[in-house]
Formats: C-alpha cells, structure tokens, sequence
C-alpha cells in the first residue's frame, strides 16, 4: 500500500496563505492546477495566494503565472 491508497488517502482543501497553508478538509494529497498530479501535503512547496491552487513544481507555476498573464512571455 502506498502513501495514496487506505482510509487517509483523500484529496484535502486547503487554503493557500502567504508562506503558509491551512487544511480545512483532511486529507493526503491536493492535485496540481497545472498537471493534474497528485502532491502529498508534505511535498506541497508551491501555490497561488491569488488563484487559490497548488502546482506540482516549479515549472508548472511558472507555466500558471504565464497563461495567467501572456505579457510575461515577452519579458
């Protein structure tokens, strides 16, 4: 059995803070905005305050960021 599967193994509801998250539903995993892929709540290390969504890395908030605001392409 992996960290996904048994009776925990549910997405949670976050609410994304400035620096910091709060669980306001339980679980272990929330899903990338972005990918679609599943993040363990201690893996979670990038999110929008503004959007209210987690992002698996890096790359694929960049990626968020700039559908969001297409004029960052050009920067």
């Amino acid at each position: 059995m992996n960290r996904f599967e048994g009776p925990g193994a549910r997405e949670a509801r976050i609410r994304y803070l400035d620096g910091d998250f709060q669980v306001t539903s339980p679980g272990s995993f929330v899903r990338c905005a972005v990918t679609g892929e599943q993040i363990p709540l201690d893996e979670l290390k990038y999110w929008s305050v503004a959007r209210q969504e987690p992002y698996l890395n890096a790359a694929a908030s960049l990626q968020r960021e700039i559908e969001a605001d297409p004029g960052l392409r050009k920067r």
